[in-house]
């Protein structure tokens, strides 16, 4: 979600100088490639790229075919084909063994429905949201573009009332269900459209009790990735903006009343590390009373089992669903031993989670390596 944030913010300043842009989209990928579909370029027409729709290695051939769709104020379709070993006829060197294809779309700002409208209002709440992109592999044809948005129960965008509209509405609320975007052909004309039916969620917000040293490079490296950090501590001289520039909020309270300063949803997670026990312990008992899909406690095994005894003692039930969003100690086994290094394995383990994914070595993973 970082991507498309830098994005809006990108195109609302060329928007304000006069400056023309066109939008990039990876819109499906058979085989391997650097960037999965969903992958994102503003492109302005005096040369500046925001985001990123491959290692490096497609930007500059996509900086003229961007231009061009700006001069001819038409979407136009690319195919990088890399299947063959000499890649280099190309000019791009991709080295990934697949083929990407990448959607540029002029942006109209007169347009109601232009797709960085769509997005800006994709972002307007912490909520899923689906986005619908039209295309044709033959890039002779015309390319309609992005052309849906569906989120917070209503739907915007340029399609027409129609069969296709109603198909396509019924795959955005499947996908939207089971929270998986999908590539779908559409009808049987030659050549064949195709739609992008893509699953958008929110940023992540990491919410820090503790603001001790220790926590700076977890804020640092979790504002890198664009999640929403909020750092909470009962010190006053601790919990300050001035030692968390980066952080979006921050908030000096007891623990009893920490829930009622934030926001949570399915996509909120705490790291609990303020070397304060008693006051971990107590926030503890009162995340067991919510859905949060990660819990982390900073400190050695023995402590949190210490604090779940105290808290089954004290008659507060603790199912085996709560223990599997408990993780102590907080973060993967990389040998992290400075603060720095501890934030990497923190927020490394909690990409994992949400991401539902092993945290294994790629090099041990059977199959590809993303799914769409």
């Amino acid at each position: 979600m970082k991507e498309i944030e830098d994005i809006i913010r990108a195109y609302n300043v060329s928007r304000q100088s006069g400056k023309k842009v066109a939008l990039a989209t990876v819109v499906h990928v058979e085989g391997s490639s650097y960037r999965r579909p969903g992958a994102r370029m503003l492109v302005t027409e005096d040369g500046v790229m925001t985001g990123a729709i491959s290692g490096g290695c497609l930007e500059g051939d996509a900086l003229r075919r961007a231009l061009l769709a700006i001069i001819q104020q038409q979407n136009k379709l690319v195919t990088y084909d890399t299947t063959d070993d000499d890649d280099a006829r190309i000019g791009v060197q991709l080295g990934c063994n697949g083929i990407v294809h990448i959607l540029f779309e002029p942006i109209d700002p007169e347009s109601p429905h232009h797709p960085i409208l769509l997005l800006e209002q994709v972002l307007e709440k912490r909520e899923d949201a689906v986005l619908v992109t039209l295309f044709r592999l033959n890039q002779a044809a015309q390319q309609p573009g992005t052309c849906l948005r569906y989120s917070g129960g209503t739907f915007a965008g340029s399609l027409e009332e129609g069969e296709l509209k109603t198909a396509i509405v019924n795959d955005a609320l499947e996908v939207f269900g089971r929270k998986q975007g999908m590539v779908k052909q559409y009808g049987d004309e030659k050549p064949a459209l195709h739609g992008f039916v893509e699953i958008l969620k929110p940023p992540v917000s990491l919410i820090i009790a503790g603001a001790g040293n220790d926590a700076i490079p977890l804020v640092q490296i979790a504002g890198i990735q664009g999640w929403h950090t909020t750092v909470v501590d009962g010190r006053a001289l601790y919990a300050t903006p001035a030692r968390f520039p980066e952080a979006r909020k921050v908030i000096v309270s007891k623990a009893k009343e920490v829930l009622d300063k934030v926001s949570i949803d399915e996509r909120t997670v705490f790291v609990l590390m303020t070397h304060n026990y008693n006051y971990d312990l107590a926030l503890l008992e009162l995340l067991l009373q919510k859905e949060v899909p990660y819990i982390g406690t900073l400190g050695p095994r023995s402590k949190l089992e210490r604090m779940l005894d105290e808290l089954t003692a004290k008659g507060v039930h603790i199912s085996d669903e709560d223990r599997a969003r408990i993780h102590g100690p907080v973060g993967l086994d990389i040998g992290a031993e400075t603060a720095e290094e501890i934030a990497l394995s923190v927020t490394a383990e909690i990409k994992s989670v949400l991401s539902e994914r092993t945290g294994i070595p790629l090099r041990k993973k059977n199959g590809p390596i993303h799914t769409l």
